[in-house]
């Protein structure tokens, strides 16, 4: 169909291979692009069972029908894997000029299999890939690596590399573009530096391959004037995602000292305001304008770029209230190439077995030179601490034990992103069953929740968390743009199946974008259990933490979930998808999705329910 081109470049690291492919044109009719098409491409090339670390898994970049058009925020990239820190099936996107140069090659996403003999990196232009040497950039990081490739390949060449955390296998390792941009929160950057990837650049030259580029430009320039128009656009200009930390005390979500708290007697020295008097510039994605990276100088009067999720979790969370020191840690992630996210939860994590006497290390709540140190450690696995950490929450809780299980902050091995769910079952809900682990990008049903019944755990509660997966993680993910401009200023949604049509010649219902985006989460939950080997409900509950331990502070002080609502909650959020009631598809439900091709498999594993 027009608005794709209907190839994958498909790269063999071990042979030194690569070929433009041809795949079958109903995957882009029925699964658009980005997430949709990585998860198809996933389950049909990946080797069952695949080491996420070993040479046969596959790392995908991905573009959809919407990536790099001129409408907003379109300059996205989805970077995909089977993770190594939860096992399943991982992704992120990426704000990067390396998208529009993607799409333009001719390809709708790159499929890199093998393991190179040496450090390698990636030149592609257009159908031709060069395999060239990367020993000098091995162990530099990030943000050397992009200056000296920028250099050789100029300004404006997409280009996507990694850092030490990726090279030493850290299992929340990111990729990272453009000194700040990173994603794959679920170790994807791990995934390159197994194949002994440094850095993949990349040029094109051909057109977009649109339906109707005139009316596509006319809507796009109307979407353009709408997010100018917005009543918050001043003071999103102003403050971008960092609002967020006064919003999250107010409501008492701010995660504080591992999750144990929603409210921080520090957080004025880390929110927007205090980031306003520190900001010295802003960063933004390709095609963006309402730009939400804002830039302070950090503690070493380096340059640091920040928003909410880094600023709560390597704040917060680790009992830090001084801005410039928190740029600092975010700062050392970008450039070591490891998710912010993450790492803030494994620092907690540690500080609090420290506290506990669960190992030998002592760690002080706000020790920023402690965690300095720790950051390094690390990324770099130089010591036994370090080492540790790097397997994320999940497996660290596995090997110290002393019930430290009940406080690993993570769901399928991926931590928690930076909202506290004592007092919101609903986004306790929505990390339960994200696709890729605890993130809030396909749901940030916290805002809504707290607006209405927030202690409710009722059905419709269970069908808005699907209702903001559908366009969150369906649809944005795949399309593949920026989900902020109708998230943050309420871009109207109907502009997307207007733009989309514009793109590609087929005029989408909403009713055949929802049963797209059910398609493509079920997908993914089928690759879970095909890569598991089996599924049971506990997969998808919350931490200990949350049920158990209620607040002590704050207007909220006393608050838990209830483990019994929250599973009638699931129940609910299970019907209304169709799955069973150990969260497994329905075979009547992947019929009815399409996705006939993975019941014979599911039913072999676990067996299907009629």
């Amino acid at each position: 169909m027009k608005g794709l081109h209907g190839k994958i470049l498909w790269i063999d690291l071990t042979k030194k291979e690569a070929k433009s492919i041809e795949y079958p044109k109903e995957w882009a009719r029925d699964f658009l692009g980005g997430r949709g098409l990585a998860a198809r491409i996933l389950w049909e090339y990946l080797p069952e069972g695949a080491d996420p670390l070993g040479p046969e898994n596959l790392l995908i970049f991905a573009v959809g029908p919407l990536t790099g058009l001129p409408l907003p925020s379109s300059g996205k990239l989805l970077v995909a894997a089977k993770s190594p820190l939860t096992g399943g099936y991982g992704d992120g996107n990426v704000g990067t000029t390396a998208s529009i140069e993607l799409r333009k090659s001719g390809h709708d996403a790159i499929m890199i299999k093998g393991r190179a003999e040496k450090p390698t990196m990636l030149y592609i232009e257009d159908d031709k890939v060069d395999f060239l040497d990367a020993d000098h950039l091995w162990g530099l990081d990030t943000w050397t690596t992009e200056r000296k490739l920028r250099d050789e390949f100029g300004k404006t060449a997409g280009i996507l590399e990694i850092g030490p955390a990726g090279e030493n296998l850290v299992r929340f390792a990111t990729i990272i573009s453009q000194e700040g941009r990173s994603g794959g929160r679920p170790g994807i950057g791990a995934v390159m530096g197994s194949k002994k990837l440094k850095a993949v650049i990349i040029k094109g030259t051909k057109d977009f391959n649109l339906y109707d580029e005139k009316g596509l430009r006319n809507v796009g320039v109307k979407a353009y004037k709408d997010v100018v128009k917005s009543k918050n656009y001043k003071f999103w200009m102003r403050q971008g995602t960092m609002a967020t930390v006064d919003w999250s005390q107010e409501n008492s979500v701010l995660p504080t000292y591992n999750f144990r708290e929603g409210v921080f007697d520090g957080f004025k020295g880390i929110d927007g305001f205090r980031m306003e008097e520190l900001k010295v510039t802003q960063r933004g994605c390709p095609n963006c304008n309402m730009t939400c990276g804002n830039v302070i100088k950090d503690e070493e009067g380096e340059l640091s770029e920040l928003d909410y999720e880094n600023v709560a979790m390597l704040g917060s969370n680790i009992g830090l209230d001084d801005l410039r020191k928190v740029g600092v840690l975010n700062r050392l992630a970008d450039m070591y190439g490891m998710d912010t996210i993450s790492l803030g939860s494994v620092l907690a994590f540690a500080t609090e077995a420290s506290e506990k006497g669960l190992i030998e290390d002592r760690i002080e709540w706000g020790d920023y030179h402690k965690y300095k140190d720790l950051v390094a450690d690390i990324a770099l696995r130089r010591n036994d601490l370090g080492s540790l950490l790097a397997e994320g929450t999940k497996r660290a809780s596995e090997r110290i034990g002393g019930g430290s299980k009940d406080w690993a902050m993570n769901v399928k091995g991926l931590e928690i992103s930076a909202y506290d769910c004592h007092a919101a079952p609903g986004m306790a809900l929505a990390y339960a069953t994200s696709p890729i682990g605890a993130h809030h990008k396909d749901a940030w049903v916290i805002s809504w929740e707290v607006q209405t019944d927030r202690f409710a755990y009722s059905r419709d509660k269970a069908m808005k968390v699907i209702e903001l997966q559908r366009i969150r993680g369906g649809l944005f993910e795949s399309f593949t743009t920026c989900r902020l401009p109708w998230v943050e200023l309420g871009l109207n949604l109907d502009y997307y199946p207007e733009l989309l049509y514009h793109a590609t010649g087929i005029k989408y219902s909403w009713d055949e974008l929802w049963t797209i985006a059910d398609r493509i989460y079920s997908l993914i939950r089928a690759f879970w259990i095909r890569e598991l080997k089996g599924w049971s409900r506990q997969m998808d509950l919350p931490p200990a933490r949350w049920f158990k331990e209620p607040l002590s502070k704050g207007p909220l002080a006393g608050k838990k979930l209830d483990i019994e609502k929250f599973n009638k909650l699931l129940d609910y959020y299970y019907e209304i998808r169709g799955w069973d009631e150990r969260g497994v598809p329905k075979r009547s439900t992947l019929e009815k999705l399409g996705l006939n091709f993975v019941v014979e498999k599911l039913d072999s594993i676990i067996g299907l329910t009629p």
